[in-house]
């Protein structure tokens, strides 16, 4: 069975689990949480170890073939124009099909939601190497990082760096079945993630006032992601690609990115994904994911943006302006970048930044989407992961690290 059969399947019987169970009795509710959330953890049981070996080969045969820097830019290129058009197209849509106002609903202290910068750039060099090994799964970017320093390192002579060369291979080889079978047995554990999401849902649709923006969010999320990327994808690759396919050969990931919420949790069903469906080799597909999971977050980023501006028109009766129009989209894709200590809540971090960011009397009104921030989560991770997805895919096809698959051999 598809991997994709087998997620979806998980998903909707956790769905119709979470609307059958009685919403009032927390001993259930509570287990449905805990299930939920050991879920997302054997999802990213596997992910530190393949990805970062796989990510120390590619180092390494990327600078042997001199593309290690042309691949980078490539992909920063499309991070950058994909984010820019992402976020300004959903401030559009918003403005066209605005929301109905949400009303002012009184809630305590504000949380203490940062994207604390510093602490994470003294994060990313410590003192001691290795201790960027050590992480809870969250951050992974010093280890990233450790990965791409090594796998320069390697370079320095192959005489002496071949054996470990070959370790490292063999590791990340070994590593990536290890989360194919993890990747293979997720479609189980789904269930939880669906009945917890569909617990918090069906709360969330008890309180009519979010219907509106909820609807937005979701034919907008459909329709970037399965009309408008892949038109993209189509123009990027002329008559060589086929996009739909690729769309059909994504489905997994999205699914998971959906439900989960989670960025890190679909990162191996990425990683295999685009092996097996995408056809990218894994010097490519390995430093691109990390860059895509990483800096290109503008999903979440513009899920931020439509809610900020929800937000505004809910406290105030005055319009939005051209100026204000722009420093939010400039806010958001400066926070689109920033957001790699927060792979499980992105879209809510990034609204409680902007709207500190944005200042004039919002600072706090992210509070009022509060019942809802697994759903903002959610639609801003699907939309990371198929940003993700499509752009290793295009990585790799301009890089010509990719060769086609046919869709029947697809997982």
């Amino acid at each position: 069975m598809k991997v994709w059969i087998k997620l979806l399947i998980g998903s909707l019987l956790g769905l119709i689990l979470g609307f059958v169970v009685p919403q009032d009795n927390l001993t259930i509710v509570g287990a449905i949480d805990w299930l939920a959330k050991l879920a997302i953890q054997i999802g990213r049981y596997s992910l530190v170890p393949t990805l970062a070996f796989s990510l120390v080969i590619a180092i390494y045969e990327l600078r042997q073939d001199k593309e290690m820097w042309p691949l980078i830019f490539r992909t920063a290129g499309i991070i950058a124009v994909s984010s820019v058009f992402i976020i300004g197209s959903g401030m559009l849509v918003t403005l066209l099909f605005p929301p109905a106002r949400i009303p002012i609903l009184i809630e305590g202290q504000k949380e203490s939601l940062s994207l604390d910068i510093s602490q994470g750039l003294l994060q990313l060099l410590p003192s001691n190497m290795l201790a960027s090994l050590v992480t809870d799964g969250n951050f992974l970017l010093p280890i990233w990082i450790f990965a791409i320093f090594l796998g320069a390192g390697f370079s320095y002579d192959r005489v002496y760096t071949k054996p470990v060369i070959s370790l490292v291979d063999s590791l990340s080889r070994i590593f990536y079945y290890i989360a194919i079978f993890f990747s293979e047995i997720l479609g189980i554990f789904m269930i939880g993630i669906g009945a917890f999401w569909a617990v918090r849902f069906q709360t969330a649709l008890k309180a009519q006032v979010f219907r509106d923006i909820i609807v937005l969010l979701a034919i907008y999320a459909l329709l970037l992601c399965f009309v408008i990327l892949p038109l993209f994808l189509y123009l990027l690759g002329g008559k060589r690609s086929n996009p739909w396919k690729q769309l059909y050969g994504a489905l997994g990931p999205a699914i998971a990115g959906l439900f989960s919420g989670d960025l890190n949790f679909t990162l191996p069903l990425l990683i295999r994904h685009a092996k097996e469906n995408h056809g990218v080799q894994r010097r490519s597909n390995a430093l691109s994911l990390v860059l895509f999971s990483t800096f290109a977050r503008a999903g979440s980023a513009m899920v931020a943006a439509i809610s900020l501006i929800v937000i505004i028109k809910s406290y105030s009766s005055l319009g939005i302006s051209a100026r204000d129009l722009f420093t939010i989209l400039l806010f958001a894709g400066v926070i689109s970048v920033l957001l790699p200590r927060h792979p499980g809540n992105g879209a809510y971090i990034a609204l409680a930044v902007l709207c500190g960011w944005y200042g004039k009397g919002f600072e706090a009104g992210y509070l009022i989407l509060k019942p809802i921030a697994f759903y903002l989560v959610a639609i801003g991770t699907m939309i990371d992961v198929m940003v993700a997805s499509l752009g290793t895919y295009a990585v790799g096809v301009l890089s010509g690290f990719q060769q086609d698959r046919e869709t029947r051999h697809f997982i």
